[in-house]
């Protein structure tokens, strides 16, 4: 049936975007899990929007995301770049039809993730060769906190390596794009460090072509198509690599929405000033081009800031995430994304992408900032008492880079689009989406939550004495154009200005000319004026 919102491809470039990636496709089955077993309403999440239906060459119906995934060598695991789903056993097996002489060669199988292995067994698969067990044969190796609800037997923490370890959903053949130039984890001549490298990664034939095909492949199938969700690496060359997207897709598809996310992991303790200088200078050359050639552009990060002397990570009242897990900050940003892109997802639409980015971007502010409280505190009285508290200070966190924990809010916003998710009917006020279902979490994402949150994701008021696995949670997002953007942006722009960039050359030689640089800084200092009061006069 068609997606009476329209569709929406998305494209995922980078490690951290996929880490997001995975969370974000899991979080979606595990909605279409619980849609299926009760009777849908019509203020839900319509998953024909993100996802497309299939078959294999054996007549086996499919329902796979609308999807084109980016990484590096490396950086699938176990996963093949084919995937599972659409593999002919029959084919792989057969016999070939050369009477000579044969020498086989055979690699040995890479070790199956713990949950990918247990994912098997849940379907009555027999294991692979490839499976990692336990002692008993049956569960996962590994100590530490185990995901998942009661009696589940997933992976623990620890086993986490790659994005592929914890997605649960299956991908299309077309999805899957390694780039093998580059390693996962690398640095130097092996690591896509430098917005140069990605850039000019996408104007090869070989990458390019490849893109622009898979791309027709999901966009023609659609009947109406309302755009893209790009999501990509905001500290290393991806950055580059979602400019030169950003742009095609603006090219190819003229009317239709861009939204792209510039994620961005907290810092690791270790730091390295040579790291540092370098992702500082992608994620401006990213801010700016990405919202040029977007609908809109929003960081995602729980880093306090986006430059090079960040102070404490952002702190949410009821998670206790550890900062340095790429697992689990990139699953917080995932939640945040899914309930803050609601308005365009449901069914029927609401407010399609393009008359979302009309209403929020007006007089050149196409920079957004995200903000979300993960878990709402709503208990069993009104919403009006849920926000009583929130009187003088915003009810949300921003996790944008904007420094401190009300920083989104203090200072007033000039447009915002706002999602409470899991407010019944009886405790609905008037807001700008309000969705009565609260987000149903799968087996894979992390349990940090606090002693205080209930099983159902509300909170009490005195610790619980056996806490269990949180199954879902109300949550409240939104999109801003908050003023301040205004400081955050000219942080950036005099942080950049304040060094000699020529003391790192190798930035400049991997594609990107002093000449280029100074234009970007320009036109990062305009952005910034657009967030202030005078630029409010202008």
């Amino acid at each position: 049936m068609a997606a009476p919102c329209g569709e929406i491809v998305t494209v995922q470039l980078g490690p951290f975007s996929n880490c997001l990636g995975a969370h974000w496709w899991n979080l979606q089955d595990a909605e279409i899990s619980r849609q299926s077993h009760k009777r849908q309403q019509e203020s839900e999440i319509c998953s024909d929007v993100t996802y497309r239906q299939g078959v294999t060459l054996r007549g086996r119906q499919t329902y796979t995301p609308r999807l084109i995934a980016v990484d590096l060598k490396g950086g699938l695991s176990s996963l093949r770049e084919e995937g599972f789903l659409y593999e002919d056993r029959d084919t792989t097996c057969a016999t070939p039809a050369w009477t000579g002489n044969l020498s086989t060669h055979r690699e040995e199988p890479q070790e199956t993730s713990p949950l990918q292995a247990e994912l098997r067994r849940e379907k009555g698969e027999e294991p692979t060769a490839g499976d990692v067990l336990g002692a008993d044969g049956t569960g996962p190796v590994g100590g530490g906190p185990v995901l998942g609800a009661p009696g589940k037997r997933f992976l623990s923490e620890r086993s986490v390596s790659v994005w592929s370890d914890f997605l649960q959903t299956n991908l299309h053949p077309k999805s899957l794009c390694v780039v093998s130039r580059y390693s996962h984890g690398g640095s130097g001549t092996e690591g896509l460090e430098a917005y140069g490298q990605g850039e000019a990664l996408l104007q090869e034939a070989a990458y390019g072509e490849e893109l622009e095909d898979r791309l027709h492949f999901f966009t023609e199938e659609c009947d109406y198509l309302q755009g893209f969700h790009l999501v990509c690496d905001l500290h290393n060359g991806f950055s580059g690599g979602g400019a030169k997207m950003a742009e095609l897709l603006h090219d190819e598809y003229p009317g239709r929405g861009i939204f792209s996310f510039g994620t961005y992991p907290v810092p690791p303790t270790d730091r390295d000033l040579h790291r540092d200088m370098y992702q500082l200078l992608n994620c401006i050359m990213g801010i700016v081009h990405l919202s040029n050639h977007s609908s809109l552009f929003c960081p995602l990060t729980l880093s306090s800031c986006l430059g090079r002397r960040p102070g404490p990570p952002v702190a949410l009242p009821h998670l206790l995430y550890d900062a340095e897990s790429q697992y689990h900050s990139s699953a917080v940003l995932a939640l945040t994304l899914d309930t803050l892109s609601a308005p365009y997802r449901t069914a029927p639409s609401r407010l399609p992408m393009v008359q979302l980015a009309d209403a929020l971007s007006f007089s050149g502010r196409k920079v957004m900032m995200a903000a979300s409280s993960l878990p709402f505190p709503l208990g069993s009285s009104s919403l009006a008492d849920a926000f009583q508290p929130y009187m003088g200070v915003p009810p949300w966190t921003c996790l944008s880079g904007c420094g401190g924990p009300h920083r989104g809010g203090e200072s007033g916003s000039f447009s915002q689009s706002v999602v409470l998710r899991g407010a019944s009917q009886a405790l609905q006020i008037s807001l700008a989406s309000t969705l009565p279902a609260p987000c149903t979490l799968p087996p894979t994402f992390p349990q940090f939550f606090s002693p205080y949150v209930t099983r159902s994701g509300f909170t009490a008021e005195t610790p619980l004495s056996e806490p269990s696995a949180v199954d879902s949670i109300p949550a409240l997002a939104a999109l801003q154009t908050g003023r301040a953007l205004g400081p955050t942006l000219q942080a950036l722009h005099k942080e950049v200005r304040g060094v000699d960039v020529r003391r790192w050359p190798s930035f400049l030689t991997a594609g990107v000319e002093e000449g280029q640089l100074e234009e970007t800084l320009e036109e990062l200092q305009r952005l910034a004026h657009c967030y202030t009061p005078e630029g409010d006069s202008d």
